[in-house]
């Protein structure tokens, strides 16, 4: 199989869990060079080492995202430590649902801190290393992908504030699409539906519940199904740019 993204640096964050995970190996196979940014560096670290095993080169970036500061050094470290950045995936997340009335408003900020904040600090740090690499680099071409989510295009009762940030991530992304389109820097966004990670974890067991209820025990798509998505973008030829893929399970209207 032909490495399509041999001799391109390709930054992931919220690479320690599910979509991130899965995305960071996706892109290692087709020869990137992978920085793993996220919180929990025990994790980072053991897929490093699966990366490793696999043949592939990663760098462990712990970093917070949520902090501009913080953001902007983890694209720097990247740069310094493998050399270029070609490709960054945003996808370092929050779900927090419940209904608006009495909500905490706590989980809101930190949702809007993560889903949209950290977004946008790490692409604003990346775009002069990104602008560079498609001006010099192997493919002529660099890319910014956004996880988004289904509910980023339709608002569903129980998630406004969850939507709210996912609405601004669609925006934001192809605002800037326009913005940097003639630079043959790419900016999609990929908007899953329902996917069988930890994010529904994070919320109250009356929550998880109601969530169940919705989904019907449905089969739900796997972390590697919308890594698989990502890599199909970012491996398009430079005069391809996939702005928008939605993608949800099979059963889920």
């Amino acid at each position: 199989m032909t490495r399509r993204l041999e001799g391109t640096v390709a930054l992931v964050t919220g690479a320690s869990s599910g979509i991130g995970h899965a995305t960071a190996l996706e892109l290692a196979r087709e020869g990137a060079s992978v920085a793993l940014v996220g919180r929990r560096e025990d994790r980072l670290t053991a897929l490093s080492a699966e990366i490793s095993d696999a043949g592939g080169k990663a760098l462990v970036v712990p970093a917070d995202v949520t902090d501009a500061q913080a953001a902007a050094a983890a694209v720097e470290r990247t740069v310094e430590g493998l050399g270029r950045l070609d490709t960054v995936v945003n996808n370092a997340g929050l779900m927090l649902l419940g209904p608006v009335p009495g909500a905490d408003l706590n989980e809101w900020r930190r949702m809007i801190d993560i889903n949209l904040m950290g977004l946008m600090y790490t692409t604003h740090a990346a775009i002069p290393h990104l602008v560079k690499a498609a001006a010099d680099g192997p493919r002529q071409v660099a890319d910014i992908v956004n996880v988004g989510s289904l509910s980023g295009r339709n608002a569903y009762a129980m998630q406004a504030a969850y939507c709210a940030t996912k609405f601004g991530v669609g925006a934001f992304s192809e605002a800037l699409r326009q913005e940097l389109a003639r630079q043959h820097v790419r900016v999609s966004v990929v908007e899953p539906g329902s996917v069988d990670t930890e994010l529904r974890s994070h919320n109250s067991d009356a929550v998880q519940q109601q969530l169940a209820a919705v989904m019907g025990g449905i089969e739900r798509l796997q972390s590697q199904d919308v890594a698989e998505s990502v890599g199909f973008i970012v491996t398009r030829p430079r005069h391809v740019a996939v702005a928008e893929v939605l993608v949800r399970p099979t059963e889920q209207v």
